[in-house]
């Protein structure tokens, strides 16, 4: 990767909002250049996508969110990249880590409804054979998405701490 991608995409992942234009003021580069390096980057599979952080207590919407993890028995041939697979096409499925540790994988699943990630984990999740074992946690806060605070007034103070 050249620098100036480099320099693009660190700039694109602080504020995607930031057209080529400001990006090459920022940079001193020329505007054409960095809509060339930013397509590059998109064509690459660098750059998946764009997507915006929202505070969603401020929003009308009412969604629960999950994490899910999950210990698996690797499959003979795929390993853990099959079950993977299977778990990440289900559309409640918004993020799918393999983690080291106790579990093998982190599910983050989103729904209407506790009984939408109940009845996600219960039709979906425990039916693959691989499955050995869950543990489910609700998200009910979210103080900091990606870096950025969700709450008003931006990054909380220090707390005083007195003997």
């Amino acid at each position: 990767m050249e620098k100036l991608e480099k320099d693009v995409l660190n700039i694109l992942t602080a504020d995607c909002r930031l057209g080529a234009g400001e990006i090459a003021r920022m940079l001193g580069e020329e505007e054409g250049k960095v809509e060339k390096a930013v397509r590059s980057l998109e064509k690459s599979g660098v750059i998946v996508k764009y997507t915006a952080i929202t505070d969603t207590e401020q929003t009308e919407q009412e969604r629960v969110e999950a994490l899910i993890e999950v210990k698996v028995t690797p499959q003979s041939g795929s390993g853990f990249d099959g079950i993977a697979e299977r778990i990440a096409s289900h559309e409640e499925v918004t993020n799918l880590y393999l983690m080291s540790g106790a579990y093998d994988f982190l599910v983050i699943v989103e729904s209407d409804s506790v009984r939408g990630v109940a009845r996600f984990i219960s039709e979906c999740i425990s039916t693959f054979d691989c499955v050995l074992s869950t543990a489910t946690h609700f998200i009910l806060t979210k103080y900091k998405i990606e870096g950025a605070y969700t709450r008003r007034g931006g990054k909380p103070g220090r707390l005083s701490v007195q003997a």
